[in-house]
């Protein structure tokens, strides 16, 4: 066998010692990270047990389930019905909580997201008529959140609160007349002779705003029939109640929009229950989730003794 001259068995010498190097370089890196990933692991379990241990070890006991729907109602916000349809499952999912609260702090929002929340209520309502869902308006309950309230079996407000506006709207501004005064040409090219309705910079036909006004109304029947037959008899006013006013929690009960005053804890003594638990998908609890999926949850249920998921 012929021996590799000098020179070249020095370099595959010197080419071997750096692969080596860099692959002992490569593991102590990998371990780097994975140490820190098991670090920052620890550290979210940690701070989400420490920031949920009343609602954890309270969760394990007799309780009301408290779903918030705060702020504007839309698909990408904190009250979207995706985030509240998988609270009030996970609420119906523990036969600890005997009862589900919504405690509403909006001032509406989609129409679509606030029927699939109102659809999902009634539908937990018949698999589970024993536990009962119930309204609680904090300052405001108007428009879309009523939609949503008007599904429980029973509403809180208190005096001050802010409830109805039952009604629909469609904002848009129109600059056509600023336009001309510019002398600047509006030039919208469209595939379909009403492609640009409500185009902000171009005149409205009125046979345009007619069909607006249509499904506006459409919209309007959809909303009082939903308020109609959440409320039934209790409604005690006339077509007043759907012109989109809005009322003070006392005179919302006056007028059958209401059934009580008060908040959750009035809510509580009522139901003989002395603790609710938040079961809102905090944005902390969902960036956990999409960072370490399922893992938290198994860890988390095996800790109260349930399934704590948002499905």
């Amino acid at each position: 066998m012929t021996q590799a001259p000098p020179k070249v068995a020095e370099a595959l010498e010197s080419i071997a010692d750096r692969w080596f190097t860099e692959q002992r370089r490569a593991r102590r890196w990998a371990g780097f990270w994975r140490g820190l990933i098991a670090f920052y692991f620890g550290l979210f379990v940690a701070v989400y047990l420490a920031s949920n241990w009343d609602a954890l070890w309270t969760a394990r006991g007799p309780h009301a389930a408290v779903v918030k729907i705060e702020g504007p109602i839309g698909s990408r916000g904190q009250a979207s019905a995706q985030n509240v349809v998988k609270a009030l499952r996970a609420a119906f999912d523990n036969p600890r909580a005997k009862a589900v609260l919504l405690a509403i702090d909006s001032p509406g929002g989609s129409p679509v997201q606030a029927e699939l929340i109102s659809a999902e209520i009634k539908r937990l309502r018949g698999i589970h008529p024993d536990r009962p869902i119930i309204a609680v308006i904090a300052d405001t309950g108007a428009s879309a959140a009523y939609y949503i309230a008007a599904a429980a079996q029973r509403i809180y407000a208190s005096r001050a609160s802010l409830v109805g506006s039952i009604g629909v709207r469609i904002d848009s501004f129109g600059f056509d007349g600023v336009l001309r005064e510019l002398g600047v040409e509006r030039r919208l090219l469209t595939a379909g002779t009403n492609k640009g309705i409500l185009d902000p910079f171009s005149p409205l036909p009125g046979e345009q705003r007619v069909f607006v006004q249509g499904v506006l109304d459409e919209l309007h029947q959809q909303f009082i029939t939903a308020v109609r037959d959440g409320r039934g008899e209790r409604l005690q006013g006339g077509e007043e109640l759907f012109t989109g006013l809005f009322w003070s929690g006392e005179a919302a009960r006056n007028l059958g929009l209401v059934d009580a005053l008060g908040g959750t804890r009035t809510v509580l003594d009522n139901l003989s229950l002395e603790h609710a638990v938040d079961y809102t998908p905090s944005a902390f609890a969902q960036a956990l989730r999409e960072t370490f999926g399922a893992v938290v949850d198994d860890a988390v249920g095996s800790l109260t003794g349930r399934e704590w998921t948002w499905r």
